[in-house]
């Protein structure tokens, strides 16, 4: 229980930080097409029926494979600083597709 309340507790703050993004528009944009990309490899990987317990386990991982799906499909100049945020993002949309998900 705790490593699903940590990892929920880090998708709440990736969320919270891409939204303090949202005043510089440029930046924000680039950041939403690398959060796409993350999501489309997060989907790639759990797919479309999941529980919270497997996007847990898949966010375990996530650093390795959201470093490449970024590297390969969203670059932009300086991304590794806010791969976290980015991370959190796509985990923090794509848990309310969970059969178990509760707000």
């Amino acid at each position: 229980m705790v490593a699903l309340e940590t990892a929920r507790a880090e998708w709440d703050e990736g969320h919270r930080r891409l939204e303090a993004y949202s005043a510089e528009p440029q930046l924000y944009a680039r950041l939403l097409e690398q959060v796409d990309a993350v999501s489309a490899e997060l989907a790639r990987r759990v797919g479309q029926t999941f529980t919270i317990a497997e996007l847990v386990d898949a966010y375990a991982g996530a650093e390795r494979w959201s470093r490449d799906a970024v590297a390969d499909h969203a670059p932009a100049p300086g991304w590794p600083r806010t791969l976290s945020v980015v991370e959190g993002e796509a985990f923090h949309r794509y848990q309310r597709g969970a059969v178990d998900y509760e707000p």
